[in-house]
């Protein structure tokens, strides 16, 4: 399917609606990869880089997919403290975390970026109320900076 657009010399072009499919695909992977789904957004990232798509391309759909699911899980934690405690104390990566937020507080959002443990954590950086600034800051660039150390290692 195409979709016609116009351009400064009023000529009809049309362009296709799938030239997009791979950074769209990269959005979803690192968005879905930092929520409840066992993902991983850093084989789609290199596999899109492998694939020819610009480094900056890449960084940005990447980036803002994974930052924004944190943000999603932050949120989730802080609006719904009480039943995403219940729920984190049930598994045993979610009670841990959550242990190690109460007791270490702002000390667990350089954690955040790990595999397994940091998705859990960014919950419970809601769950406690870490200052929310605090947390983009800190969660997100560590997130940005994943991508970019994988980028230069492979």
């Amino acid at each position: 399917m195409c979709i016609p657009i116009e351009d400064d010399g009023n000529e009809k072009q049309l362009i296709s609606n799938k030239a997009h499919m791979p950074e769209l695909a990269l959005f979803l992977s690192a968005f879905l990869a930092a929520t409840i789904f066992p993902l991983s957004s850093e084989a789609t990232f290199l596999l899109a880089l492998s694939e020819g798509m610009p480094f900056s391309h890449a960084m940005f759909f990447a980036s803002s997919g994974n930052v924004l699911a944190i943000i999603l899980n932050y949120r989730f934690g802080y609006w719904l403290s009480e039943k995403t405690k219940t729920k984190l104390s049930k598994s045993k990566i979610g009670s841990k975390s959550l242990a190690y937020g109460t007791k270490y507080g702002y000390f667990i959002l350089p954690f955040t970026w790990l595999p397994l443990i940091g998705d859990p954590l960014t919950l419970v950086a809601g769950v406690i109320r870490v200052r929310f600034v605090w947390f983009v800051i800190i969660a997100g660039s560590l997130r940005v900076l994943r991508y970019f150390v994988l980028a230069q290692i492979f």
